[in-house]
């Protein structure tokens, strides 16, 4: 035995003697300390929410490598690179360097060469940039294989735009489709380490390298992508119950649509009197928006404000959000609004058709709006643009002229063929009576016990909105 019985015996009473000697902690102290233990969690927390192109209020610097097609004249391609600076710019992110490069086939590893990927490497070293943007969209392959030359963050046009909408995305409809298309895009993206992420399985038959993260990981998306697709489903459903709401009531629907910072919602505000969300920046709005307004003529409609479109729009976004888009197909007539002032209004004109095309609502009545007259001091140059687009109406939402000629061009677009029916509704249904008195021409009208029997002479889609309170031939009067 190294040390006696006795001294052992000693030497732990003497330390039981000094704990219990320990001075207590004063309140003030333990408060101090909770403080601190508090700060800790809020910096943890900040860290693990969710990176996005910008972390905090800090703009990333970002080169902008731009693939210029041999199809491509310097005028679209200097539209092409202000848009671009001002989605990245809309995103959070400070374009540094622009690099131009003119190619006829891109390479399939490293989309511009890998030649030239060493090159935007060393600059971005010198320059201290974080962030590549594409122009073009990128294979998994491209953005790996870039990823690991140049050793910056790469990112291609469709990433950008749905950076842009989820920082947008207000409303939990508006959360819920843009994580669609995140999760679409980032699905076919996912990469592994080979059989460093197996997951070995106990017991017999479960030997071996087993299944990897990376399957994991893809199953976990598809999971999600399929509970999504369940909630929009909802969401479509919500809708349409929403629109069947409209029709028992039925007031005419029109929808603006048009590129994006057209000036829509500055024009429903002008119109309406509400105050939807303005700034002159891309995708402002991405929750459709219904206001009701009063045409010159007393007559009463429902103006809704949609998503903006914009060149080489994602199909991801276009699948996703197909439940907002669906606003379209229901309206009665479609506002396109046009931004004069925009030097490539007609390129710009023909994308808003395109996206109207893939939707099949072309065939629907349209009004153009050709806005921001205000910006064109020149009245020479407002002539000669407004001979772009003959049937246009020009205004000025932000100043609100012109407007009143809008409206009356809107009511005459409306479905206007008048048709003699006999109608019986009951008393209760005040909002219909109301809305017919105002809407059509009452021919005669007979109160009988709890019903009003109606002749009047309506347009073609209230009749088939009220098909329910007509009288066939075959009924008595």
């Amino acid at each position: 035995m190294l040390f006696p019985r006795s001294s052992l015996s000693k030497k732990s009473s003497f330390l039981s003697k000094r704990r219990r000697a320990a001075p207590k902690k004063r309140p003030w102290q333990l408060w101090r300390k909770n403080i601190r233990r508090n700060r800790r969690k809020i910096v943890i927390g900040k860290q693990r929410r969710p990176t996005r192109i910008t972390e905090g209020t800090r703009k990333e610097r970002a080169v902008l490598v731009v693939v210029q097609p041999d199809r491509l004249d310097e005028w679209e391609l200097e539209d092409l690179i202000t848009e671009l600076k001002l989605l990245a710019d809309t995103a959070g992110a400070e374009i540094s360097l622009i690099d131009i490069i003119k190619m006829r086939k891109a390479n399939p590893a490293y989309f511009i060469g890998r030649g030239k990927a060493e090159e935007i490497s060393e600059i971005v070293k010198e320059k201290e940039i974080t962030l590549a943007i594409f122009n073009d969209d990128l294979t998994p392959t491209q953005q790996r294989n870039l990823k690991e030359l140049i050793d910056i963050r790469i990112i291609d046009h469709t990433q950008l735009i749905l950076d842009i909408f989820a920082q947008r995305a207000q409303s939990k409809e508006g959360k819920l489709q843009v994580e669609l298309a995140q999760l679409s895009y980032l699905l076919p993206r996912l990469t592994g380490q080979g059989i460093a992420l197996s997951q070995l399985g106990g017991g017999i038959g479960t030997r071996g390298p087993g299944e990897t993260k990376l399957e994991v990981d893809r199953r976990r998306i598809r999971r999600r992508l399929t509970k999504l697709r369940e909630k929009i489903k909802e969401i479509r459903k919500h809708r349409s119950l929403q629109r069947q709401g409209r029709r028992k009531y039925p007031f005419p629907v029109v929808a603006l649509v048009g590129y994006t910072n057209s000036g829509k919602s500055t024009l429903i505000n002008s119109l309406s009197g509400s105050d939807l969300k303005v700034e002159d920046k891309l995708f402002v709005t991405l929750d459709p928006a219904t206001r009701k307004v009063k045409l010159p003529s007393s007559r009463e409609i429902l103006l809704t404000d949609t998503v903006g479109f914009i060149r080489y729009l994602p199909h991801h976004l276009i699948a996703a959000f197909k439940a907002t888009l669906e606003e379209l197909t229901e309206a009665d007539v479609l506002i396109t609004v046009v931004d004069l002032s925009h030097p490539r209004r007609q390129g710009r004109n023909r994308v808003v058709f395109q996206v109207l095309r893939q939707l099949e609502v072309l065939e629907k009545p349209m009004v153009i709006v050709l806005n921001k007259m205000d910006l064109i001091p020149n009245e020479f140059e407002q002539r000669r643009r407004r001979r772009e687009f003959p049937e246009g109406v020009p205004i000025s939402a932000l100043r609100k002229e012109g407007l009143q000629e809008l409206m009356k061009k809107v009511e005459r677009s409306l479905p206007g063929e008048k048709e003699t029916v006999k109608l019986l509704i009951p008393q209760s249904e005040g909002t219909v009576l109301a809305f017919l008195r105002k809407e059509g021409r009452i021919l005669r009208e007979e109160y009988r016990n709890s019903q009003v029997y109606l002749e009047a002479e309506l347009g073609k889609e209230t009749v088939k909105r009220l098909e329910k309170y007509q009288l066939k031939s075959g009924q008595k009067d």
